[in-house]
């Protein structure tokens, strides 16, 4: 589905996001969803233990390649602290990109904006460890 040059780009998108934030993001890609959308991220998100983050800070970009579908779930800590369209307007700016057939890049400026966001309302503190892998996970 990815080229590793194209997997070590999401991923160092994903690390920088963190660098300066107690957020976590992870990336899941697998080629369909056999469901909802949203109800597949939920699933993902909860298999991921993203729901176990300290701050409940945990940031999820689902996408299913195939089916041309995907998500971007933020944990309760997040959602409570951005405004009501923010993960639309993620989702808008990687749209953007998707439809062009730019998934890496798509996916680094979600990443990118998500990351901004958690660094503003958790800013890394001294005592921060990383609560989850960075890499992508893959479904079927």
């Amino acid at each position: 589905m990815l080229s590793n040059e194209e997997k070590k780009r999401i991923v160092d998108a994903i690390k920088q996001a963190e660098l300066n934030t107690s957020g976590e993001v992870r990336v899941h890609i697998e080629s369909h969803c056999k469901k909802d959308v949203l109800d597949r991220a939920a699933d993902v998100f909860a298999l991921l233990k993203m729901h176990k983050t300290q701050l409940r800070n945990g940031v999820l970009f689902y996408l299913a390649i195939k089916d041309k579908q995907f998500a971007v779930l933020g944990d309760a800590g997040i959602n409570s602290l951005v405004p009501e369209n923010f993960w639309e307007e993620v989702k808008d700016e990687m749209l953007l990109h998707f439809k062009q057939g730019n998934f890496t890049v798509g996916l680094v400026n979600g990443i990118t904006m998500a990351g901004e966001k958690l660094k503003q309302h958790f800013p890394y503190q001294k005592d921060d460890i990383n609560e989850l892998p960075d890499e992508i996970s893959f479904g079927k």
